[in-house]
Order: structure tokens, then sequence, then C-alpha cells
């Protein structure tokens, strides 16, 4: 099965009842979609996932309108992640009774996702890990130093952001874990904005270094100034594999030198 390494080209039938015609050519890391409210950032992504989502689990180019150019050309699936900045409540409270009742928000339920496949992660890390050190090859120790850096690296970076409230990942727990004065969290009690962080860089994370597509609508709606500023190169930093594809309206997610990789709405239109 042949995925694709990134989108090159986004290309929109219609977007709004047969007007305005979309045509963005992407970068190979990031893309970052501009423009005043109304204008239609929100909509290209929507209409994109949709796509995705109803043509299967990882579908092929062209997709009810939306028509989609990837590299390599001859790949026929994509991987990719969708995240989302509202912390809006859960409205079907019978999804989550037979799992935990402190899950209270959209954010809470991503986690809890999040957390299962945390622990397939770190299961098939250790897997390989044990793989290479069994092998008994001269530069295995070296190997798997570099299997286990990606979940090590995560850790340093959850803990630096979290640092001005005195929260630390537990490194024992197999789950995600916080200890603050002597209290242990779980990610359900932490504040919208770190909830939202956490969501995005696990997400990152338990992708392992594979090339896929990330979206995220609108990242910095929950988020510090000072970690809109770090968010792309975070995300880079945890997966240099992937493509990123977001709309924001702050110009603090830019400041960081990725002001050449944002296109406004208005310059892919065709009408």
């Amino acid at each position: 099965m042949k995925y694709a390494d990134y989108i090159k080209q986004i290309e929109i039938d219609s977007l709004w009842s047969g007007t305005k015609h979309i045509l963005w050519n992407l970068d190979r890391r990031v893309n970052i979609l501009s423009g005043v409210n109304g204008v239609g950032k929100s909509t290209i992504l929507n209409k994109v996932i949709k796509g995705l989502k109803d043509g299967g689990e990882f579908p092929s180019h062209m997709l009810k309108g939306v028509h989609l150019k990837v590299s390599p050309e001859e790949a026929k699936w994509i991987r990719y992640d969708v995240i989302r900045s509202f912390d809006r409540p859960l409205m079907n409270s019978d999804m989550i009774s037979k799992f935990d009742l402190t899950l209270a928000t959209e954010l809470d339920w991503q986690l809890f996702q999040l957390q299962r496949k945390y622990l397939d992660y770190q299961v098939n890390i250790g897997n390989r890990i044990i793989d290479v050190l069994q092998s008994g090859t001269p530069d295995a120790a070296e190997k798997a130093q570099a299997l286990s850096n990606p979940k090590r690296l995560f850790q340093d970076i959850i803990d630096s952001l979290f640092q001005d409230t005195g929260k630390k990942i537990i490194r024992t727990a197999n789950e995600i874990q916080f200890s603050q004065i002597g209290e242990t969290l779980v990610p359900y009690q932490l504040s919208s904005g770190e909830k939202q962080i956490l969501c995005i860089l696990l997400t990152v994370l338990v992708e392992d270094n594979q090339p896929y597509v990330l979206f995220m609508d609108e990242p910095e709606v929950s988020l510090h100034f000072e970690w809109q500023k770090q968010l792309i190169d975070l995300v880079m930093q945890l997966n240099p594999q992937l493509q990123l594809i977001m709309t924001t309206h702050s110009p603090a997610i830019v400041m960081n030198g990725w002001a050449d990789h944002v296109t406004e709405v208005t310059d892919i239109t065709l009408d």
C-alpha cells in the first residue's frame, strides 16, 4: 500500500454553492492559510478533511469536488490527523460513560484517545529497541538510543512549557500523568491551553516520525502568546517528516520565521 509523503496541491471545484474555485499549491513542510473572518479558511480545510473521511480511511486523489495532487504521484493513500482548537462540551455523554466520567469536553475525549495511542506507541518502540539490541550489531546501542529520543524530546518539551506552573511529566508512568507539588494530575485536569498543546504534540509524537499531513484549525485560540510563537517549531522538531496545513488569525504563530509560508485565501481563489 503506497502512502503519500505530502500534498502538493489542493483544488476545490466550488467553495460555496457553485462559487469560488480554489487552487492552492502547497509547501512540503508548512502551509498557513490566513484571511479575514468569513472568507473561507476553515471551509477549505473542512472540505478537504470531509473528502478524506468520506473517501475512506486514507483515500485517493479525487474526493467529491476536492482534487489532491500528492507526492509521490503514484500514491493512493494519505495519512492525516486533525486538530481543532475549540474545547467544547461533549454532547454525547453516552459515548464516554463506559470509559471515564471525568471527560467533559472534546479535548478531553481527544486526549483519552491519544492516551491509548501513546500506550501502543510505547509498546512498538520498546519492541523495536529490543530487536535492535538483540541484533548484536556494533551500533546497536546507538540505534536503540535514537529510537527512544522522540519520546524523551516530547517529555522535555512538555516539561519546559509547563515549568511556570510546576507541572512535570511522570516519566515512569505508562500513561501521560503529571506531578505538581506532590500531587498527581491526569491530562483532563489541565487548563484548556495546556490540554491543547499537549493534544497537538502528543498527536505528532504517536505518528512515530512517519510522513503524514497534520491539519490544524486556528490552534492559537487557547494558547498562551509565547506558546503560539513556538508552536510550529515544536511540531516540526518532533516530526520533521510531517506536512502542516493550518489556518490562523494570530500574528504570533508566524513570528519565528514562518511569515513566508502564509497564504491569503484571496490569493488562491479563482472566480
